[in-house]
C-alpha cells in the first residue's frame, strides 16, 4: 500500500474532525511513517485492521474535501501567492503597484 502526498495534506487539514482513534492511526502512518504492521504492534489492533482503518480514514478525508475544498482552495491561494511575489519583485524596482498587483490581492482575498 503506497501512500499518497496529497492524503498527507488532506489528514493536515481535516484531521481534527476525525475520531482520536484515526488521528493517532493516521499520525502514526503519514506523519511517523510506521508500516501498517508497525502500527499493528504498537496499537494491539491486527495489520488488516490497521488497513481498513487508513482505508475508511483515506476515504472519508476524501469525501470532506469534496465537500468542503480546503485543499484545492489552499493551492490556488499558494499558485496566486507564488504570481503575486513575482509582480511584486518586478514593481519594487519601478517603486509602485500596477493593477496587476491590485488585481492578484483581490483574488487572494476572495479565496480566504
Amino acid at each position: 500500500m503506497s501512500k499518497d502526498l496529497n492524503l498527507a495534506i488532506l489528514v493536515d487539514l481535516y484531521r481534527p474532525l476525525l475520531t482520536e482513534k484515526q488521528q493517532e492511526t493516521l499520525e502514526m502512518y503519514y506523519d511517523s511513517d510506521l508500516s501498517l504492521g508497525e502500527i499493528s504492534e504498537e496499537t494491539g489492533i491486527t495489520r488488516q485492521g490497521v488497513m481498513n482503518c487508513v482505508k475508511k480514514c483515506e476515504a472519508r478525508l476524501i469525501e470532506l474535501e469534496e465537500k468542503m475544498g480546503l485543499a484545492k482552495k489552499l493551492e490556488v491561494l499558494e499558485n496566486e501567492l507564488g504570481r503575486l511575489e513575482a509582480i511584486l519583485r518586478q514593481e519594487t524596482e519601478k517603486g509602485e503597484l500596477t493593477e496587476a498587483v491590485k488585481e492578484q490581492l483581490k483574488i487572494i482575498k476572495n479565496n480566504l
